[in-house]
């Protein structure tokens, strides 16, 4: 589709408001991504209060949301192509915001837990129509700078859960879940009034088998790092948890290349932009996770810090974030290209993560951890939002929210591949110098997989252009929904927006 005919699926008093459109939509973003993290710190108080003594139960408190909000992030980015975004987005946001009340409201763990699973359904419907919102209300020369505001906002609000969390935890832990209460009830009334309407794609409806493959595939994938250090990483439970989820993805990826309607076009990670921002993204992940665990861990059981004191001890990281990205990172994209930024940012935030394997010691002191802590910070400001944009500039326009779904999901995998790889490393060290060792090397292995993602980036060469992917059927393209060709300046928002 041309840009011209793209823009004309958008209509509404803020059609022609993009910044308007931006900030609506954030507003769920920053409340899924706030999601991620902002419980850890509550739970404590949780056991008390519910009268639950296993601790093996109450992380499914946490680990029901990352699973079920990776594994259905592509379905539901498959169907935001091909239905309406606005009325997309604003039901994910509805969903979520029930579900944020019910669990401010829950009499129980189980009823918790289950509450958590509607909200992470929620947050996996707003994210990928979100996106789609944005990618469709700019024209493609803003795209770029766009996407990074959108990934930037969520960034922050995932490194800002632990400061967020400790805030409200002061005053009930019930209080985490009732924040998202009146944000989600603004952006309904606020979208309902001012989002654009933005038409879908026409084409059959998304495979039902591909759709339970990969559903089945990330949660098994996902259910098995998060619990596998509970179970024992040697156990059969995990083993056999963990095999089955790469066999049931490899029979996703086998029925995507055969079929003739597949939930994720191969065609996709044929595009280097794509494929490589994936692949990097993943890696990046890795050590995102990783890293906002262990620093939220050592403070609380090594400093013995409140959730208050390590909320705020952890905020300067966040602030850097929107700084770099809004100030810094676009005009280093226009001028590099996105493999010297993203490569330099994963460097960067290595370098934040190295400064505490080398300088933290057992005696508490703020001053160890606050270099690496601003560092760190910009290292994700100029990293995840160049590559939220990359990827997603090199999406045909049928393939926005579907396309940012396949990322958004190797984004939560990678948080999850992250703390797994954290508490593996970790084992059980029983303090003292055992404990700073166990840490240094969980460290250093977040080093390893920032400078994995640096690596990665070296397939962002600057020049790229992506071709066309055909994502829709024919009788779409004959109704003129069918992607634009890459060689047209109009249809090629790669080039223009990322710099690839």
């Amino acid at each position: 589709m041309s840009q011209l005919s793209q823009r004309q699926h958008a209509s509404g008093p803020a059609a022609l408001r993009p910044a308007q459109v931006l900030v609506i939509v954030c507003a769920g973003v920053v409340m899924a991504s706030l999601d991620l993290f902002i419980v850890n710190v509550a739970l404590p108080q949780i056991a008390v209060d519910l009268h639950e003594p296993s601790l093996g139960t109450l992380s499914w408190v946490l680990n029901g949301y990352a699973i079920i909000y990776a594994a259905l992030l592509v379905l539901a980015g498959r169907l935001a192509d091909q239905h309406n975004r606005k009325t997309g987005f604003l039901l994910g946001v509805a969903i979520f915001t029930v579900g944020s009340a019910a669990c401010g409201a829950a009499a129980s763990v189980p009823m918790l837990i289950a509450f958590r699973l509607v909200q992470a359904a929620g947050a996996a419907l707003l994210t990928p129509t979100s996106l789609g919102l944005v990618m469709a209300s700019y024209p493609a020369e803003r795209r770029g700078g766009a996407v990074r505001a959108w990934t930037a906002a969520g960034g922050m609000a995932a490194a800002l859960g632990p400061v967020i969390g400790g805030l409200l935890v002061a005053a009930s832990w019930r209080w985490v879940f009732f924040v998202n209460v009146p944000i989600g009830l603004a952006a309904l009334i606020i979208g309902w009034l001012r989002l654009p309407d933005v038409a879908g794609h026409p084409g059959p409806r998304p495979d039902a088998l591909s759709a339970l493959l990969v559903t089945a595939g990330v949660g098994g994938l996902t259910l098995g790092l998060v619990r596998g250090g509970a179970w024992g990483w040697g156990s059969a439970r995990t083993a056999g948890v963990l095999a089955g989820a790469v066999v049931v993805l490899g029979l996703f990826a086998l029925h995507c290349v055969r079929h003739h309607n597949p939930l994720v076009d191969p065609g996709l990670f044929r595009v280097r932009t794509f494929s490589g921002a994936s692949l990097a993204t993943l890696l990046f992940s890795v050590s995102f996770g990783a890293m906002l665990l262990s620093i939220v861990l050592w403070m609380q059981d090594v400093w013995g810090w409140s959730a208050l004191a390590t909320g705020l001890g952890v905020a300067p990281g966040p602030v850097m974030v929107p700084l770099f990205s809004f100030l810094v990172t676009g005009r280093l994209l226009a001028r590099r290209g996105p493999a010297v930024v993203i490569g330099a940012g994963a460097a960067v935030f290595a370098a934040g993560v190295l400064w505490w394997a080398l300088a933290v010691q057992l005696t508490p002191n703020y001053l160890e951890i606050l270099p690496g802590m601003l560092v760190t910070g910009i290292g994700v400001g100029l990293t995840l939002p160049s590559l939220m944009s990359t990827a997603a500039s090199s999406l045909p326009p049928p393939s926005f929210a579907s396309g940012s779904g396949v990322v958004n999901m190797l984004r939560q995998v990678g948080f999850a591949v992250g703390v797994a790889m954290l508490v593996a490393v970790l084992g059980s060290p029983h303090g003292g110098a055992a404990e700073l060792a166990a840490f240094r090397h969980g460290w250093y292995a977040i080093v390893a997989a920032g400078l994995a993602a640096a690596l990665a980036a070296i397939t962002l060469r600057r020049g790229t252009r992506a071709p066309a992917v055909a994502t829709v059927p024919a009788a779409a393209a004959a109704a003129g929904s069918a992607p634009a060709s890459s060689g047209s300046p109009s249809s090629a928002p790669a080039s223009s927006a990322a710099g690839d």
